[in-house]
């Protein structure tokens, strides 16, 4: 089944219209027809069953048949995951596996030893909420994940209030896993390739947040990112 994403305003009554990209995807390259029947999801967990009506060069109209549940049920924990910007493809694929895993809100960030500077910040965060986009149509969640923009380590720290349980994972100085305590709401701090500048532990400290060191294992960053969202799915939320 083909699915296509509508914000909210683009439904009215029993019918939903396709924007300009989604038209171009729907018509010229999955060729579908007047009478074709696809999934449309409004990026706030709802997903409906419809009929390609009309197609227009700029937009297509369908009809909704029936409300059914998307193919990817939302996790019931609310897991925010801030990541050191990494390089290219590297943070590309951090972007859609953090889809994949369920992942609520994800947010780009600058930390002292890093060793990517966002420059042309509204241009990098418009490709990483494309590639969300293709990733929650192709992993069959109907709710988009939230990338509210870029912070740097302090400014998520002072201005994030709704930040919920925060866990730090860093290579050094921490506890183990059982320290993290039970939480619907979770916020996953992720470093850089050279990690965690010492000044940023002791802040994320001061701020309440647990420290926690993955035994002895040296991962990549990428890598860090992916398997600690999948381990915290695993132990608080849906993937059981």
């Amino acid at each position: 089944m083909r699915r296509f994403y509508a914000p909210p305003e683009n439904f009215e009554g029993q019918s939903v219209t396709l924007g300009e990209d989604e038209t171009r995807h729907l018509h010229d390259v999955l060729r579908l027809q007047i009478g074709s029947e696809v999934r449309v999801f409004d990026g706030l967990g709802r997903e409906f069953l419809c009929l390609v009506e009309s197609v227009g060069k700029k937009s297509s109209l369908l009809k909704i048949t029936a409300d059914v549940p998307p193919a990817s049920p939302e996790s019931g924990l609310d897991l925010t995951l801030a990541a050191a910007v990494l390089k290219g493809e590297k943070f590309d694929l951090v972007v859609q596996k953090a889809v994949e895993l369920g992942v609520t809100t994800f947010i780009p960030l600058q930390t002292k030893r890093g060793d990517v500077k966002i420059s042309n910040a509204e241009k990098k965060l418009d490709r990483w909420r494309k590639i969300a986009l293709e990733a929650a149509k192709q992993s069959g969640r109907a709710r988009l994940m939230e990338i509210p923009g870029t912070f740097d380590l302090q400014t998520l720290l002072d201005d994030y209030k709704e930040s919920g349980n925060l866990v730090m994972f860093s290579e050094r100085g921490g506890d183990n896993f059982a320290s993290v305590k039970p939480a619907k709401k979770i916020t996953a701090l992720i470093g850089p390739e050279g990690g965690w500048d010492d000044s940023e532990i002791e802040a994320a400290r001061e701020r309440g947040g647990s420290i926690v060191t993955l035994g002895g294992r040296i991962l990549r960053a990428e890598t860090a990112a992916i398997s600690i969202a999948a381990i915290l799915q695993h132990r608080f939320g849906d993937m059981r």
